[in-house]
């Protein structure tokens, strides 16, 4: 193995960084994050619960995305309104998997003034693999990874021709390893929380100490000294959506840093911004809150049915793909001629149009606010 990892350091893991370089980025990324929770707090208590849950869905979607795997926006939506107790229209049975990946984020941001432990991390890695297997293999769970099937590579390429970018501590240094990475993590204002999260998140995904799952559990516990520094469960703003918009650099200074030297600067400077871009692209949820708050303003004298206010909310969130008049009948569980008279009388009230195209291909959307004027 390579001489360069920042683990075999001899001074590991006494990570050090250029303060004067990072104090100006740190104040304005406090500063910004201020402000969004002001912002927010402003809003109604429904409201507030609305973008809590529109971000987290995007959280705990964004942070699979970035292993590669895609999970039901739906599935994932409603295991978490009924975590919060929200009654929201349109709630879907979710995948054990889904489940466990929710339970996790939420006991991470939801308790995050709790201690961490190897109990709760284990308890975590079980609930992303209810089934003990990741994939068609069969992972330890409820424990470190022993590297029985050879060292913990992160690798690309065809087998045989492998590209390795990282390769972590061995498997019989991990009790060491987290024993002193969960007393730095456990110690009372030992530094800054932002600041301690950009270490955290290097430090964890540097000991890779699962068979599989790390990068989901480090994005956790980001989010839960996040959720520290901001002394709420409350989240507004997703950097795993942040990260997965940015994975290219996010990957490339990652091993650029996991090859260097103690001191890791250039990686905190990374992640600062990487969080500042986060808490501005967070408008997006809320302004997606505020006009859906404000649709249902605006049309509060007008009488849909049940069935119709579902269809409307699944719009109003984002709904992925084409909305079709099977589409519709399936998510409504109504018949097809059914659907065919809720589309047209939404039609009429002028909240939804049809689009461009025709058949069976016929799909529909909200009309804006500014075409229901016309």
């Amino acid at each position: 193995m390579s001489m360069t990892y920042i683990h075999l350091q001899k001074k590991w893991p006494e990570f050090t960084w250029d303060q004067d370089q990072l104090t100006p980025l740190l104040e304005r990324v406090h500063l910004k994050q201020g402000r969004l929770i002001g912002k927010i707090e402003g809003l109604g208590f429904d409201l507030r619960d609305e973008a809590v849950l529109q971000n987290l869905t995007e959280d705990v979607i964004k942070s699979s995305e970035i292993e590669g795997e895609k999970l039901d926006r739906n599935q994932v939506r409603s295991s978490i309104a009924r975590r919060m107790g929200m009654d929201v229209a349109g709630l879907v049975r979710s995948d054990r998997d889904i489940e466990g990946v929710v339970e996790m984020m939420m006991d991470a941001t939801h308790n995050y003034k709790q201690a961490l432990s190897s109990k709760r991390l284990f308890d975590w890695h079980a609930a992303l693999f209810p089934t003990g297997r990741s994939g068609m293999t069969k992972i330890t769970i409820g424990n470190w990874r022993n590297d029985s099937d050879g060292p913990m590579r992160v690798v690309s390429g065809p087998v045989g021709r492998e590209k390795i970018y990282f390769e972590a501590p061995k498997a019989k240094l991990l009790n060491n390893e987290m024993k002193l990475f969960l007393s730095w993590f456990n110690k009372k204002k030992s530094t800054d929380s932002i600041l301690k999260a950009a270490v955290a998140h290097l430090w964890f995904v540097t000991i890779h100490p699962f068979d599989d799952g790390n990068g989901r559990i480090t994005r956790a516990i980001t989010d839960m000294l996040l959720a520290r520094s901001e002394d709420s469960s409350k989240r507004f703003y997703s950097m795993s959506a942040q990260i997965c918009i940015e994975r290219n650099k996010y990957y490339a200074v990652l091993e650029k840093t996991q090859k260097g030297t103690l001191d890791i600067t250039e990686w905190i400077i990374w992640f600062l911004n990487c969080m500042e871009r986060s808490l501005q692209n967070s408008d997006k949820i809320l302004s997606s809150v505020l006009k859906k708050a404000k649709f249902w303003e605006i049309h509060a004298n007008q009488t849909f049915s049940e069935r119709q206010r579902k269809l409307i909310n699944r719009l109003l969130d984002g709904f992925e793909g084409n909305m079709t008049s099977s589409r519709w009948a399936n998510i409504g569980k109504c018949s097809q001629d059914s659907a065919a008279r809720d589309i047209q009388d939404l039609i009429k009230m002028k909240i939804i149009k049809k689009n461009q195209g025709g058949g069976r291909s016929t799909s529909y959307s909200l009309l804006d606010f500014k075409e229901e004027k016309l």
